[in-house]
């Protein structure tokens, strides 16, 4: 018999593809790099983290009966992670994110996650019946839910009984789904990552640094929130106190998943019992060293 997950990754699982140079580069720019794919989606690159943090992670997506859905499964079991549950599709594809980064910096990036979307709830049957929880037993425990979601889908669990008792942590993927986070405002569970700019999208404020992308996502309701503002403060607050730490410095060389990092260490700190401002600190360091390559 498998043991407990310690954490429920839901969201997206695909295939990054993602083209990097050390050398500046401007749009319509033919430069010299390197394009690597590997496994990624907002959902998976926590999974990743977790498991090397010492965590057992579960993922909760979808992936299609195809060679791609097939690979991806394969790797993730090969890196530790439990699959048992995501959804395979016959009549989806497998979904997959590109991105340009030049000198550490995204250029533009794509997300084509709409077999997600066109998922919608039944990635979450396993909470229902009786694979991981139910209605009788809901999921007491960590959830890092991303924002790939679709904004209906999301807002369902927002107000279901499924979720209520869990310890969420939401992720918003990308500036451009960032107001999908909206219906955790007042959860009481909620714990949301975003970046001053996302911060600002959600609260619908001017937010120029993490602390002050903190402050407004407060006054719109949230009980608690993680934002970070690249190589500038990072601020842990809750509407009783505020905690903030500047990363390493270091030489950026890549990008793509810096925030997904974040998160996955932060929330291993908390499952082991770190205090908030370790916890933070450790969060910074891990994402650091992941960014420097």
């Amino acid at each position: 018999m498998r043991e407990r997950p310690d954490i429920l990754c839901i969201g997206s699982v695909l295939w990054d593809i993602i083209g990097r140079t050390d050398l500046p580069m401007a749009a319509g720019n033919d430069k010299p790099g390197r394009i690597t794919r590997l496994p990624g989606g907002v959902a998976l690159n926590i999974a990743m983290t977790c498991v090397g943090q010492g965590l057992r992670p579960s993922l909760l997506s979808v992936v299609g009966d195809d060679a791609a859905g097939t690979a991806l499964l394969v790797e993730c079991a090969r890196m530790g992670i439990e699959v048992d549950h995501v959804l395979v599709d016959h009549d989806l594809p497998t979904d997959q994110y590109m991105a340009i980064e030049a000198q550490g910096n995204l250029l533009a990036a794509l997300a084509d996650a709409h077999s997600l979307e066109t998922a919608g709830a039944r990635i979450l049957e396993p909470l229902e019946n009786g694979r991981l929880a139910s209605a009788d037993a809901p999921w007491v425990g960590p959830m890092a839910i991303d924002g790939n979601l679709t904004l209906e889908l999301l807002t369902r669990i927002a107000a279901s009984p499924l979720f209520a008792h869990a310890d969420l942590r939401l992720a918003p993927a990308s500036p451009g789904k960032a107001e999908r986070l909206r219906p955790f405002l007042s959860h009481p569970g909620a714990t949301i990552y975003v970046n001053a700019e996302e911060a600002g999208l959600i609260a619908e404020a001017d937010t120029q640094c993490a602390e002050t992308g903190a402050e407004a996502l407060l006054d719109a309701g949230a009980r608690r929130v993680l934002v970070t503002d690249g190589g500038r403060l990072a601020v842990d607050a809750t509407p009783e106190r505020t905690l903030s730490l500047a990363p390493p410095q270091i030489t950026p060389r890549r990008i793509t998943g810096a925030g997904d990092t974040f998160m996955a260490a932060h929330i291993a700190a908390e499952i082991r019992g770190d205090a908030p401002e370790a916890a933070l600190a450790h969060a910074l360091e891990t994402a650091a060293t992941y960014v420097a390559g």
